[in-house]
């Protein structure tokens, strides 16, 4: 079954303003009887699955897609995204399209990285400061639960060695 124009006006009208009554109102439905029809359109699965639809296709097209994400990043680290700056020169004030900066394109491929499975050392970095966080805490709940007005925790910290360039 399909919406008829005025059930299609009223859903895309609804989609704009979110108000069922005077979205009947707007699509040609009598002041009167806008209130129930509203409600009446918004009950029916035919109008409900349009305005579900339309509502994901709005959607989609004002998110950006994780792809879409990694290839802007991508091409900033490349610097083949170029950026607008405005330059004064003695003669007068001039707009300049220029590469980004090393430090952003030092940032998006950061930011790509993050993105990988393969870049474990970062994860496994947060997981042992969270861990280190997560015992302090412990520490401190305890002292303060035994009555130690001085519940602060000293920390020493061990780093694993490193190998060097041999793998020795």
């Amino acid at each position: 079954m399909k919406l008829t124009p005025k059930q299609k006006k009223f859903a895309d009208e609804y989609i704009k303003t979110g108000n069922a009554t005077q979205s009947a109102i707007e699509a040609g439905y009598s002041k009167k009887t806008a209130q129930v029809i509203g409600a009446e359109n918004l009950s029916k699965p035919m109008v409900k699955a349009y305005i579900e639809e339309r509502m994901a296709e709005i959607a989609s097209k004002r998110v950006m897609s994780y792809t879409e994400a990694v290839e802007l990043l991508t091409s900033i680290a490349r610097g083949e995204e170029k950026e607008t700056v405005v330059v004064a020169t003695p003669v007068s004030v001039e707009k300049v399209e220029k590469e980004a900066d090393l430090k952003t394109r030092i940032s998006a491929l950061k930011e790509i990285l993050k993105r990988y499975p393969n870049n474990d050392k970062l994860i496994e970095q947060q997981i042992r400061k969270l861990s280190a966080q997560a015992d302090v805490a412990q520490i401190q709940a305890k002292r303060m639960a035994d009555g130690e007005q001085n519940s602060s925790v000293n920390v020493n910290i061990v780093l694993p060695e490193q190998e060097d360039n041999n793998g020795e």
